[in-house]
């Protein structure tokens, strides 16, 4: 069961044992039977995003496009879409040179 604070109707989060609305900072007391169910978990190791570049035979099923590698000036790249921000962000497109391999990115 999901909390919504009272006052702005936004989502309530666990935090130091009390509910807490990450919007406009309302508290409440919190069991800890409620807070296993909200279990939140704040994980941040470093700014420095893992991405997964694809290699191999896997290329092949990926769609192409005409677009200039920075690197070689060739005019055409396989490409992907994949999440590497936050889920309300816009995916991350990959680009890779079919002549010379090399991976770069577009932000939208």
């Amino acid at each position: 069961m999901v909390k919504f604070c009272p006052k702005c109707n936004n989502l309530m989060l666990p935090k130091n044992g009390k509910l807490k609305c990450a919007v406009c900072g309302y508290e409440e007391e919190s069991t800890e039977s409620r807070s296993k169910e909200y279990e939140y978990k704040e994980h941040l190791e470093s700014k420095k995003v893992k991405i997964t570049v694809i290699e191999g035979k896997s290329l092949d099923t990926l769609p192409t496009t005409r677009i200039e590698c920075p690197k070689c000036g060739h005019n055409e790249a396989y490409w992907w879409l994949q999440q590497t921000r936050c889920a309300d962000e816009p995916e991350t497109r990959f680009y890779k040179c079919k002549k010379c391999g090399h991976t770069w990115r577009e932000y939208d």
